[in-house]
């Protein structure tokens, strides 16, 4: 739809319909119908679409929390195994992928009914520096996987209180 069609028109008035090229705001709003529909061309007009939007199908929620000894991250996954996830560990980054795949039938003499979804994700969670990867845990109960992963001894000791004074 071009944005022309979102904007109120001078045609439509009434009294401005007539001899409307001589109006002094034809040309100006003719010019900016001209910018906006060039701008936007080939753009989806729906600007705030949610992720499971954007990406089609299933994208999990996370939870990513850091304390003085640990990294948490929880990742909702309903209705799927742990067979079908996979959690790999780099560097610098945690990646949690796998493959949902949910079929629903239900038949009776005078109908029968059949649904399907299936949706692939990968999501990848940037990490700090100082994490011991080798005493990783991931755990799965009740469609949440559970990752954390320890600080080192070092980076644990590097963290420092700092008093706050008041004046």
């Amino acid at each position: 739809m071009p944005i022309r069609n979102l904007l109120p028109s001078i045609r439509r008035e009434g009294n401005i319909s007539e001899g409307h090229e001589e109006h002094p705001f034809y040309s100006l709003q003719q010019e900016m119908n001209r910018v906006f529909d060039a701008f936007f061309k080939g753009f989806d007009m729906v600007p705030f679409k949610t992720a499971r939007e954007r990406f089609g199908g299933f994208y999990p929620f996370l939870d990513v929390k850091e304390n003085d000894k640990e990294i948490d991250i929880k990742a909702e996954l309903p209705g799927m195994d742990e067979k079908d996830v996979e959690v790999l560990l780099a560097d610098n980054s945690v990646t949690i992928k796998g493959e949902k795949k949910e079929e629903k039938e239900d038949k009776d003499k005078d109908y029968y009914y059949m649904e399907r979804s299936y949706g692939a994700f990968n999501r990848v969670v940037p990490l700090p520096q100082g994490l011991d990867m080798d005493k990783a845990e991931a755990n799965y109960k009740n469609g949440v996987l559970t990752i954390k992963i320890p600080k080192t001894e070092e980076a644990k000791a590097k963290v420092k209180k700092v008093s706050i004074k008041t004046k």
